[in-house]
């Protein structure tokens, strides 16, 4: 099975790369692994790697820590090019229990360790910490969530980082569960550093449309992507992604998609996965 997908892997990168005249250019892969796989997701074919914040940028890790954190990132085969799981569940950014002098302190010492490790993208799901109350009012949320978020905003542009705003399956959260709600924040915060993530995987869960992201295309600078029913990596249960593909391919999406998902195989599914990810995305972007 593996052998017969690297097979036609190859036969259509073939035909894909000798018909220039469809070359619309096709987004770069990254996946969200840790440092230890480096040499793993560098040998699949992916450039790019994603972290956490917790485990890279907190100010909870010493100097010490963070010093070798950054001699590592530097001599990793793949880009380090961003950290997800931006604040810690008790750390609140929506709902009543907000401390905005904490969060954004917080938040300055992971971006100015964020610049100095070359880390361009810091994604903003962070499920728990915004949370709200049952019964909060959710206008209320959405206003006072917008005004922390701008200054989130300034905050990361002092430092050149680049905040993705992730929309989240209701299982996760209960504030912003579709793109849609997303890309209404990104809009009230209007600030060129504060823009949005595309997650696949939460809008398939979430049975969100596509037409979401034609609808918030020009917000958009980066996509993550897994399998719908147990967040696999792709290729392991065989989703289709094309509908969505289509739908970054129709909005001119220039940025870059990563794999988030799981495995208890990853020497087997890691491999496989930018293969699968590749195959379809050169189908879609090779259609008239």
């Amino acid at each position: 099975m593996k052998a017969k997908l690297i097979l036609s892997f190859l036969l259509l990168n073939i035909v894909f790369e000798g018909n220039s005249l469809r070359a619309q250019r096709i987004p770069e892969l990254g996946i969200v692994a840790t440092l230890e796989q480096d040499s793993l997701v560098y040998a699949s074919g992916f450039k790019m790697l994603g972290e956490s914040v917790g485990r890279m940028l907190s100010p909870a890790l010493s100097k010490s820590q963070f010093a070798n954190n950054l001699k590592r990132i530097q001599q990793a085969h793949s880009n380090v090019f961003l950290c997800n799981i931006f604040f810690p569940s008790r750390l609140k950014i929506a709902g009543p229990d907000v401390n905005e002098q904490h969060v954004l302190r917080y938040a300055d010492s992971v971006f100015m360790r964020a610049k100095q490790a070359g880390v361009k993208l810091i994604v903003q799901g962070s499920g728990g910490a915004r949370r709200l109350p049952d019964s909060y009012d959710i206008e209320r949320a959405k206003t006072d969530f917008s005004a922390i978020c701008r200054n989130l905003a300034f905050t990361a542009e002092k430092y050149g980082v680049m905040i993705a705003l992730e929309s989240l399956e209701s299982s996760e959260t209960n504030f912003l569960t579709t793109l849609a709600s997303a890309a209404e924040i990104v809009r009230r915060v209007n600030h060129p550093n504060f823009k949005l993530n595309a997650d696949i995987f939460h809008m398939m869960r979430e049975s969100e449309s596509p037409q979401s992201i034609l609808d918030a295309g020009e917000l958009l600078v980066y996509c993550e992507i897994a399998e719908k029913e147990t967040r696999s990596l792709p290729g392991v249960k065989g989703d289709n992604f094309k509908p969505y593909l289509r739908a970054l391919k129709a909005a001119k999406y220039s940025g870059p998609i990563f794999i988030e998902g799981n495995t208890k195989q990853p020497e087997l599914d890691i491999p496989l996965s930018f293969i699968y990810l590749t195959r379809q995305l050169k189908e879609v972007y090779s259609e008239k």
